[in-house]
């Protein structure tokens, strides 16, 4: 095993107080490998809710201090965390189809999405094997307000996948999001391209720069995103 993928990084600044203070409260240290990737997994996913941060080159303390994230940032702190408390975790980068963002991003703001947007998820080294973990994205109480309202989806469209609202899954009702031992998924379905494993998102960020530039980026950080983030939270708390 690669000491690089145990290793922090300005994103991975698992050192950092706020997340040494947080891994030392959770004793996640003295849980077995299963537990401990459990509850890191489940705090990212379920404390840390969906939703937009200003930037995916957002340090894991910077995201855990924000309290919200979508798949990049999420991935950020769910990494540090893991490689914090010994378990080594890696990056795989891709682009997703933007219409699966469609119903969390506003209809009157979808225009500003790329049609191709950056992403990516954790793998995790368990039992001799690496694992994807991309279930983390969307927390339960917003997965849960979906889920009511699409709660047939899987029976009416057998053959093809739920692609809305940042889930892209072929079952909603069931989606492979808990951690049992194996992979986990809530966007696999919209992967567009693949561009391989990275020991740290700060080198795959280096390379292929972010969603958004110039103009669109500013207005995004300063503006879109706040409307975009008071949209989830309606949804999370009424529903559709």
């Amino acid at each position: 095993m690669k000491n690089s993928l145990l290793q922090t990084s300005p994103m991975l600044n698992f050192e950092d107080e706020s997340i040494q203070q947080l891994i030392n409260a959770k004793n996640w240290k003295n849980l077995t490998a299963y537990d401990a990737i459990e509850a890191v997994y489940n705090f990212v996913r379920d404390d840390i809710k969906f939703g937009y941060n200003k930037d995916d080159t957002l340090s894991a303390s910077q995201v855990l201090a924000d309290g919200y994230g979508q798949c990049n940032t999420k991935g950020t702190l769910l990494m540090a965390l893991l490689r914090g408390i010994g378990i080594p975790a890696r990056f795989h980068g891709f682009t997703i189809y933007n219409e699966l963002q469609k119903g969390a991003i506003p209809n009157y703001l979808f225009f500003f999405a790329p049609k191709r947007i950056i992403h990516s998820w954790v793998e995790v080294y368990f039992e001799g094997e690496w694992l994807d973990l991309e279930g983390y994205i969307i927390d339960k109480r917003y997965l849960n307000k979906v889920q009511e309202r699409f709660a047939d989806q899987c029976e009416k469209n057998s053959r093809g996948a739920f692609s809305a609202y940042g889930i892209a899954t072929k079952c909603l009702k069931k989606p492979d999001n808990e951690w049992l031992g194996k992979s986990t998924y809530i966007q696999k379905e919209g992967i567009a391209d693949d561009f391989g494993i990275y020991d740290l998102p700060d080198e795959f960020y280096a390379q292929k720069g972010s969603n958004l530039t110039g103009f669109k980026r500013l207005l995004f950080r300063y503006g879109l995103r706040h409307l975009m983030n008071n949209n989830v939270e309606n949804i999370r708390r009424l529903g559709l």
